[in-house]
């Protein structure tokens, strides 16, 4: 005997915001990292990959962007999205934050588009501060192209320390103690105002607020950011406490 029975619909799981994320295919922490940081109930997260290179240089960043659009195009259709972001720091130092904004609308429609780039700028216009230290894991070629955009962007680096690392998978291994062990060294330095820590694929959210409580500044990472900057452009004001000062205000 077969039955059909009739339904009703609810709303969909993003009550308050929908989001989608286009994570790098080499990427092995940032989805981690969101579904710690974003609110459990009424923020749904939708996460598609776009294809990258195994080690990361300027020309392997530059050819994610004719792939941009056919990865934000693989997020769900029928959601109306509030906020997309492309989750790769250094591959929209290449490729430009309009650029990638444009590649991302060419694919779904949302409201806001961002990366870890422009996080970065609103979140130290945020904290009122214009010189960081930043810890990269990349090679010098990357590292120095990062540098130059975000000077241009009013974002000074004079404090600079990086792990030389090119190849993705060992980058997502860089421990605690070696984050925790860096992040302290560069902050000796009294010209830096924030430490930023870059990287998608860095494993830094752990360490945000002991770096915090043992340098006494604020600390930044490209995944603490990125959450940040998706939720206040999806008008979402909540706190979310162990994650660094900038989480922590309204």
């Amino acid at each position: 005997m077969s039955r059909v029975f009739e339904f009703t619909l609810g709303p969909n799981l993003g009550r308050r915001a929908n989001l989608g994320l286009i994570v790098l295919q080499s990427d092995e922490t940032l989805e981690h990292d969101f579904r710690r940081l974003l609110p459990e109930t009424g923020v749904a997260l939708y996460v598609s990959r776009i294809l990258s290179g195994v080690e990361v240089t300027t020309d392997s960043l530059n050819e994610m962007a004719a792939r941009l659009p056919d990865a934000a195009e693989r997020l769900p259709r029928p959601i109306g999205f509030d906020v997309v972001c492309y989750g790769c720091t250094s591959g929209t130092s290449v490729i430009g934050a309009a650029r990638v904004a444009d590649l991302v609308r060419g694919g779904v429609a949302t409201r806001a588009v961002t990366e870890p780039l422009s996080a970065l700028v609103a979140a130290c216009t945020a904290l009122k501060v214009t010189r960081l230290a930043l810890l990269s894991p990349y090679v010098a070629e990357v590292s120095d192209g990062l540098r130059r955009v975000l000077s241009d962007a009013g974002v000074q680096t004079p404090v600079f320390g990086s792990f030389d690392e090119a190849e993705e998978s060992r980058v997502a291994r860089i421990d605690e103690a070696s984050l925790m062990a860096a992040g302290t060294a560069l902050m000796e330095d009294t010209q830096a105002e924030v430490l930023f820590m870059s990287c998608t694929n860095l494993r830094t959210l752990d360490v945000i607020a002991p770096l915090e409580a043992a340098v006494g500044r604020p600390v930044l990472s490209s995944n603490q950011v990125l959450g940040w900057h998706m939720l206040r452009q999806a008008g979402i004001m909540d706190r979310v406490p162990g994650r660094g000062r900038l989480l922590e205000q309204a």
